[in-house]
């Protein structure tokens, strides 16, 4: 009779952590996930853009997000592929201050190039920026079918 009531013990407790991790589950769904707030990084006035004639700059934002301990700048920078071409693109954002952000959209070659028509982004943080910058100059150039 011992090792029937050790049974139901067993039983009842992986009941109760089941029921704690159930719970759990739906109190995350619940609660909506905090998306940082996006906005317009500078007036159009205050941007300077050189865009290559294989793109098209499809979105430009700003937020601020934990970054390495602090609340930082982000750029997303989406670029879309208008040639009729497989292409790579280097983006660059250089700011009023000095600082300068940018790499390659794709970052990796593996999944393939940005095909015609389609729309690739990336965020860049801007380590330690934690102000919405007055003036920016942005520039994406195409890369071409290199890897």
């Amino acid at each position: 009779m011992q090792p029937h009531k050790i049974s139901w013990k067993w039983f009842l407790l992986a009941m109760a952590l089941l029921a704690l991790v159930v719970t759990g589950c739906f109190a995350n769904r619940l609660t909506p996930a905090t998306a940082p707030d996006v906005f317009p990084c500078v007036a159009e006035s205050k941007m300077t853009q050189e865009i290559a004639p294989e793109a098209e700059l499809a979105d430009f934002s700003c937020s601020f997000k934990k970054w390495e301990g602090a609340e930082t700048l982000h750029f997303k920078v989406a670029v879309k592929n208008v040639s009729q071409q497989p292409q790579r693109y280097r983006v660059n954002v250089f700011l009023d201050n000095g600082k300068a952000v940018g790499g390659l959209i794709p970052r990796k070659t593996n999944k393939g190039l940005v095909n015609p028509g389609d729309t690739a982004s990336f965020v860049y943080p801007v380590k330690e920026m934690t102000m919405q910058p007055k003036e920016l100059f942005i520039k994406v150039s195409a890369m071409g079918q290199q890897g």
